[in-house]
C-alpha cells in the first residue's frame, strides 16, 4: 500500500536529472574509474572500442544497482538527512518507476558486457548486481552491524570485472585490488556514520531503524572498529604493490597516503564524544575526506604504473 501511495504521489514530471540521479552519479564515478583501472592493467591486450564498451556497460549495470537500491530504501531514505532529496523520497520518481529503469538497466548492462567483451565479465557484473541489492540491500543492510563489512564486497567487484573483461579469468591482481576496496570500505562509512547527525543530534542510521556499528555498538566501539581497519588495510595496500600492478611509484604513494590514513584512525580512535561534538566532528570529517581520495590515489597509482610501463618506467 505504501508503494501504491508513493506512486499517486510522484509527480508525472520526472525530468532527465532524477533519472540520472537514481544511477548515483558520484558513487558511478568510483565504479568506472575502478574498472578502467582493472581494464588496463590487465596483462592481454584488448581493442579500445572493446574497452570503451567494457566501461559502458560496467557504468550501466552501477546505475542499475543505484536505481534499485533507490526503490528498495526509499522508506529509509525519507528518514535520513543524508538521502532525503533523492528522487523517490521527494516524489519525482515513483518506485514502480525506480524499480523498472533498474531491471531494464541490469539486463542490457548485462547481457552487452557479454556480447562486447566476454559472459565471464558479464556473469559477474550480473552476481554485482545481484549481491548489492539482494544480499546488501534487502538483507544485510537491516539485520547487522556487520552489514557495510560484508557488503563492501559490491563496491569492490568494478576492477575485477574490468579485469575479467580483458583476460577471461582470475588472477592475484583484481583479487588484491578487491580486497583494497573491500577492507577500505568499513572505516569509510563508518566515519561517515559518526558525523551524520540531523538538528537534534539523533544518529541518522538510527533514525532509520538501521543497525549500523555506531546504533548497535556504540560511538566508542565504532572509532575502534575504525583504526582496527585501517591497520588491516595497510598490508593489502603495499601488498598490491609488490605484484605486476605495482611498482616503485605505487609504493611510494601507498607508503604516505597510508600513514595519513593511520594517523587519522588513531586521531578518531583517541577522541571522546565530548571532544568530538565541541569542534563539530572535524577529525571524523577530515578522516571521510581523506578516504575519498584514499583509493582514487591508489588506483591513479596503478593506473600509471601502467601507462609508464611501456617506457620502461613503470613496474618493478
Amino acid at each position: 500500500m505504501s508503494d501504491i501511495r508513493a506512486e499517486e504521489q510522484a509527480t508525472p514530471e520526472a525530468g532527465l536529472s532524477d533519472f540520472v540521479a537514481l544511477l548515483k552519479p558520484r558513487v558511478m564515478s568510483l565504479v568506472v574509474f575502478t574498472a578502467l583501472v582493472g581494464v588496463v592493467v590487465a596483462p592481454s591486450g584488448v581493442h579500445p572500442m572493446v574497452a570503451f564498451a567494457a566501461l559502458v556497460f560496467i557504468a550501466l549495470g552501477a546505475g542499475a544497482s543505484g536505481a534499485l537500491n533507490m526503490w528498495w530504501d526509499s522508506d529509509i531514505d525519507t528518514v535520513m538527512k543524508r538521502t532525503q532529496r533523492r528522487p523517490v523520497p521527494q516524489g519525482r520518481v515513483a518506485p514502480g518507476e525506480a524499480l523498472g529503469f533498474g531491471l531494464a538497466l541490469s539486463g542490457l548492462s548485462v547481457v552487452m558486457l557479454g556480447l562486447a567483451a566476454n559472459w565471464a565479465a558479464a556473469a559477474l557484473l550480473a552476481f554485482t548486481i545481484f549481491f548489492y541489492i539482494v544480499i546488501y540491500s534487502m538483507w544485510l543492510k537491516r539485520t547487522t552491524p556487520q552489514n557495510i563489512v560484508i557488503g563492501g564486497a559490491a563496491g569492490a567487484f568494478p576492477p575485477v570485472v574490468g579485469w575479467v573483461a580483458v583476460t577471461g579469468g582470475l588472477a592475484l591482481e583484481p583479487v588484491l585490488m578487491f580486497a583494497l576496496i573491500f577492507m577500505w570500505t568499513p572505516p569509510h562509512f563508518w566515519a561517515l556514520a559518526l558525523f551524520m547527525r540531523d538538528a537534534q543530534g539523533r544518529d541518522d542510521y538510527g533514525k532509520a531503524g538501521v543497525p549500523m556499528l555506531t546504533v548497535t555498538h556504540g560511538r566508542r566501539v565504532t572509532r575502534a572498529h575504525i583504526l582496527a581497519y585501517t591497520l588491516a588495510l595497510v598490508p593489502v595496500a603495499l601488498g598490491a604493490g609488490l605484484t605486476g600492478i605495482g611498482g616503485p611509484l605505487y609504493m611510494a604513494v601507498a607508503v604516505v597516503v597510508n600513514a595519513l590514513f593511520v594517523l587519522g584512525a588513531v586521531r578518531i580512535w583517541r577522541r571522546d564524544e565530548e571532544t568530538a561534538i565541541a569542534d563539530r566532528f572535524a577529525a571524523e570529517k577530515r578522516f571521510f575526506r581523506l578516504s575519498l581520495l584514499y583509493l582514487f590515489v591508489h588506483f591513479g597509482a596503478f593506473l600509471a604504473e601502467a601507462m609508464l610501463a611501456p617506457f620502461g618506467l613503470g613496474g618493478w
